[in-house]
């Protein structure tokens, strides 16, 4: 028996390759399946099952294109409509892998869909659990992004404290917990940097677990203090639902590489985004007039999708040479699959042909803590409200980047503002997007409040 979690740190996601005498079953895939197809044909196995914990939101699932491509079957559990053909499971159905099972539990409450699946050995031990979205490390599922449902968030967190309850606290404490993300994903709200456990440690450690919670007490702490969800969540979860194309398509389509002419061509006739993935830095120092910048090695995929509204945006984009393929295969797993190309050379061409340059200003943290013990600055942290609640700059409004786009009535074009986040990745997504809506009076802050907090200026701190 072979476990593998395949983790995508982009998504905070884990895919997970179950193998026995020769049969494999792919536990929630992404949207790319080279790495299974590889994997499989290397060991010389065979795809038996697809197993899906629920309906995704946060990315969209191969699991269509990896049937068509492998013969395998794909498996929801109960109250799974899919617009396919699936195998619905039934409660506690087994499913028959080489010398192992894997037993379909429902759990409702992050979905209604929502179903784990118990592996167990050739002796019929217990030996792990798939969770999904169900039970993370530290944390369960938020109860709000169920599909087109009657049911509220709390009548969700109602079945989520049945599911736990009834169907995983009285699994044994050696059963190691596998979950479908770790700190990072919008799919929970305080998840653990670890990306499996045993189900003994969270039965002590995680705060929905604890066994004289009662279920009014659960419903309170699960819904309290959950952010509005990203607005591709429920499309991502509708595509799954409904079924999506193969990966395939989006990739060519956005590996063209364009002259400068075919590139302004598609921003003009096109309405094409342009969309700058290189590192924060090298935006601040030029970048092309209007360009949305979206680091490639930062939360590319999440970020994408919180900001850029539209699914069929026509986007071109500014890669760093040989990251191309990186950031067409990123757009494509959250479903922006309008990708028409890069600009060939990347920004050099552009600077090269003398084009319009654009920058953004950009001071260390001690030039912004001199700045700050002389004159009265507008300071804007674009940090979550409860990263900005738990520490702040004495002065400083939070203006959360995931909805920046509904407050730019706050902001006057004609002020200056010194803007933040923890690190610096944030901050420059937040300034190019300013930028692009003709808000110019803008000073980055290098390094963010993790540089800011080693000067004098003062913070407050909860």
């Amino acid at each position: 028996m072979k476990i593998e979690q395949i983790y995508t740190g982009c998504l905070s996601q884990g895919t997970y390759y179950i193998e026995s005498e020769g049969e494999v079953a792919i536990i929630d895939p992404l949207r790319e399946i080279g790495t299974y197809l590889a994997k499989v044909k290397k060991e010389k196995s065979k795809i038996k099952y697809i197993f899906e914990t629920h309906f995704h939101a946060d990315f969209l699932s191969g699991h269509l294109d990896l049937a068509n491509k492998s013969g395998a079957e794909i498996i929801y559990g109960p109250e799974a409509h899919a617009s396919y053909d699936i195998i619905m499971a039934t409660d506690y159905q087994i499913f028959h892998l080489g010398e192992i099972t894997l037993q379909a539990l429902h759990t409702p409450g992050h979905t209604l869909e929502s179903t784990c699946y118990l592996l167990r050995t050739k002796d019929g031990k217990a030996h792990a659990l798939f969770t999904g979205d169900t039970l993370f490390i530290g944390d369960v599922g938020r109860p709000d992004l169920a599909i087109k449902t009657s049911f509220s968030k709390e009548d969700l967190a109602g079945m989520l404290f049945e599911s736990l309850r009834n169907k995983i606290m009285p699994l044994s404490d050696d059963i190691i917990i596998y979950p479908a993300h770790g700190a990072g994903s919008a799919c929970g709200k305080s998840m653990s940097n670890e990306t499996h456990d045993l189900l003994g440690n969270q039965k002590r450690t995680n705060y929905a677990l604890r066994a004289d919670m009662t279920k009014p007490e659960f419903i309170k702490e699960v819904t309290e203090g959950i952010l509005p969800p990203p607005q591709y969540f429920a499309k991502n979860a509708q595509l799954n639902k409904s079924g999506i194309k193969s990966i395939d398509g989006a990739l060519k389509q956005g590996m063209i590489a364009l002259d400068i002419d075919h590139f302004e061509s598609l921003v003009e006739h096109e309405n094409a985004l342009v969309l700058d993935t290189r590192e924060p830095e090298e935006f601040a120092q030029g970048h092309i007039p209007n360009a949305i910048f979206i680091g490639i090695t930062g939360d590319f995929a999440p970020w994408v999708g919180a900001l850029i509204n539209d699914l069929n945006q026509p986007i071109v984009f500014i890669a760093s040479k040989g990251m191309e393929k990186e950031v067409v295969t990123r757009l494509a797993r959250v479903g922006y699959d309008n990708a028409l190309g890069y600009l060939e050379g990347g920004f050099q061409a552009w600077f090269d042909a003398s084009k319009d340059v654009e920058t953004v200003t950009s001071i260390s943290a001690q030039t912004f803590s001199n700045q700050y013990a002389k004159d009265s600055l507008n300071i804007i942290d674009v940090r979550k409200p409860g990263e900005f609640e738990q520490e702040q700059i004495i002065g400083a409004q939070n203006i959360p980047l995931d909805f920046v786009n509904d407050h730019l009535e706050l902001l006057d074009k004609k002020t200056e503002y010194h803007v933040h986040c923890l690190g610096g990745y944030r901050s420059m997504i937040f300034n190019s997007i300013l930028k692009s809506r003709g808000y110019h009076q803008l000073i980055d802050i290098e390094g963010g409040i993790r540089s800011i907090k080693e000067t004098e200026v003062p913070t407050i701190v909860r």
